[in-house]
């Protein structure tokens, strides 16, 4: 029952994440479009309220005209409207979604022993630190680096080495699939922690200057807009690290961590593209097409460099896969032959004792009605079993291969 619990628990969690999600990626990205698409405004009255640029723009059978207020507006509205909790609920979702799923099961979604055999309670203290201390060093080269002369360039290079780091360390001391999702939810937290810490504090600090009639500091506007940008650009890393966990050819290479950097990269290199493609449509830089070519070249080079292994070359192994040698047995595989590997390798979770995803497979009718997902999850995606903890080898592997490719019978 507690499994049970566990999976709508997720299933829910997971429904709730994506959509705060949605609306935050959305507003983010609409409003970053907003200020590469403004221009000067033309009329005289919008000239003399302090309006820095204006847009028109046609949706839904209407039309828009949005204006910006460089520092402040002549007056405050009765109505203002602030974008925030699309961001707090996508962190709180999503750390509570990440606490159903692996630090509750640490010792099974956390932990691979083969890469660092550590107790749940260590391997949860670390990942959580990895949000924290992320977080830490970010904001230090932000404060340091953000307002100096080429600071944006300055900062970029060292955030970009500190998430390098992240991913290798990540990569060394969690399961493949536990580490991608790390590394996300470490950008994702300092997305949020700068809406938290930053944008808000500063856009609040302008309204009560403007509230009282004081002079408005243009530097709450500076740093509120580049952490705003820092956000746009780990955008597509985070979804990529998020989505990854569907896919274990990437979480188990050998070289996972190269993955992870290499496909974060890109998706940065792709989000420069379509920022850069409104300033060009206006003239303000040249033409962006450099850097979606460089980013669909990386994710091209990484589809050459992660397909599979030629038919009779075993397969590179990671996270504790034993090599047996041979994968196939001469002659049919019937249930009798597939029962023992079923038995050592799969009961643990999906057993008398305990049905992880309400999967059970100790009885002919169980691996009937999963003979699919069976043959997919063991040996078509290899993501099971989960971080290779009861070692099945690749024996056996070739075992479920040629029972279910021989028609998946039970009698």
């Amino acid at each position: 029952m507690e499994n049970y619990l566990l999976d709508w628990a997720n299933l829910l969690l997971r429904w709730v994440h994506v959509i705060t999600a949605i609306a935050w990626i959305g507003s983010s990205f609409y409003f970053v479009f907003l200020d590469s698409s403004l221009t000067p405004p033309v009329d005289d009255d919008l000239k003399r309220q302090g309006v820095s640029g204006e847009l028109w723009a046609v949706h839904g059978g209407g039309f828009y005209h949005p204006v910006k207020f460089a520092v402040s507006p002549p007056q405050l509205p009765a109505h203002l409207h602030w974008f925030y909790w699309e961001s707090y609920s996508t962190w709180l979702s999503g750390f509570a979604l990440f606490t159903v799923l692996y630090l509750w099961n640490a010792g099974t979604y956390l932990i691979a022993p083969s890469v660092m055999a550590w107790t749940p309670a260590a391997a949860i203290a670390v990942a959580l630190a990895f949000l924290v201390v992320f977080w830490l060093a970010y904001d230090t080269v932000c404060r340091l680096f953000g307002q100096r002369p080429h600071g944006d360039a300055i900062v970029g290079a060292l955030v970009a080495l500190l998430v390098v780091l992240a991913a290798w360390l990540a990569c060394h001391w969690f399961a493949g699939r536990a580490a991608f999702l790390l590394v996300g939810a470490m950008l994702a937290t300092s997305m949020s922690a700068n809406v938290f810490f930053w944008i808000i504090p500063g856009q609040r600090t302008m309204v009560a200057d403007i509230a009282a009639g004081r002079p408005v500091d243009p530097i709450h506007g500076k740093r509120g807009k580049q952490r705003s940008v820092h956000n746009t650009y780990f955008t597509l890393p985070v979804l990529f690290a998020m989505l990854s966990n569907h896919y274990s050819f990437t979480y188990s290479h050998p070289q996972n961590w190269l993955v992870l950097v290499l496909m974060m990269a890109a998706g940065a290199a792709i989000r420069q593209f379509f920022v850069l493609r409104h300033g060009f449509k206006l003239g303000r830089n040249a033409h962006p097409w450099p850097y979606a070519l460089a980013g669909v070249v990386v994710v091209l080079g990484a589809i050459v460099w992660l397909r599979p292994a030629p038919a009779g070359e075993p397969p590179a192994m990671h996270s504790g896969a034993v090599d047996a040698g041979a994968v196939t047995l001469a002659g049919p595989v019937d249930y009798q032959k597939l029962q023992p590997v079923l038995a050592q390798r799969c009961y643990l979770c999906h057993g008398a004792q305990v049905q992880m995803k309400n999967v059970r497979l100790d009885s002919a009718q169980g691996v009937a009605t999963h003979a699919l997902a069976i043959y997919q999850q063991a040996v078509v995606l290899r993501a099971m079993p989960m971080n290779n903890a009861t070692e099945i080898t690749e024996a056996e592997r070739g075992v479920i291969r040629q029972w279910y490719e021989g028609g998946a019978r039970v009698n």
